[in-house]
């Protein structure tokens, strides 16, 4: 694997119509990558803490992992082929019976990215892939200012309401409707539903997203 990366952060989860757009990137640059709307819902549960009911698919993968004295090491999104995106997910195990070993799988990035946030483990983004995606960082500030029009940052995705004005966010084909729903990666607590609606989609970056 390609050791030059970028380290990056989910910045914002946005739901759009039929998926989730996660915003990955740095004070640098930004760029998103379209999940489907289980995963999309799971990372959004993960980064704001939300208690379940009962264990969903990510935390029952950690809860084995742990069990196995395993861990996610790190993230790293390390190809892109058109709009679909591809990463490694790095284990570590060590236990009674082992001496530390380390892992690498091939994992689709909404799944990793889930791990990720839910054992608060790293994300880096391949070089050669960041050189190569398209800068959102505009509209995410964008996204972002209405929130804390509409209430301040801890309440932006829930006090955020649709108007007239929304299509001065300059984005191909992006469903605001769903800005009410948006999770930003500072948030606070709130509710979400705890169950998996999801459709099975590939990862992609979808529609191309225009600069601001």
């Amino acid at each position: 694997m390609n050791r030059e990366v970028v380290e990056a952060q989910v910045r914002a989860v946005l739901p759009l119509e039929g998926s989730f757009a996660v915003f990955i990137g740095n004070a640098d640059k930004t760029f998103v990558i379209y999940v489907d709307e289980s995963v999309g819902t799971a990372i959004s549960m993960f980064m704001r803490g939300v208690a379940k009911d009962r264990p969903l698919t990510h935390d029952l993968l950690s809860s084995v992992m742990m069990a196995f004295g395993a861990k996610v090491e790190r993230v790293v999104i390390n190809e892109v082929h058109g709009s679909v995106f591809h990463a490694r997910l790095i284990i570590s195990a060590e236990n009674e019976l082992h001496q530390k070993k380390v892992i690498e799988l091939d994992a689709r990035p909404s799944d990793s990215i889930a791990m990720a946030v839910n054992q608060n483990a790293p994300l880096f983004v391949a070089k050669k892939v960041w050189d190569t995606v398209d800068d959102v960082t505009a509209t995410l500030i964008e996204i972002e200012k209405r929130g804390l029009e509409h209430g301040g940052a801890a309440d932006a995705e829930t006090d955020l309401e649709d108007d007239d004005d929304e299509d001065e966010i300059d984005a191909d084909d992006l469903d605001l409707e769903g800005l009410d729903d948006l999770t930003l990666a500072d948030d606070e607590e709130d509710s979400y539903d705890d169950g998996y609606s999801g459709i099975d989609d590939d990862d992609d970056e979808g529609e191309e997203w225009k600069k601001s």
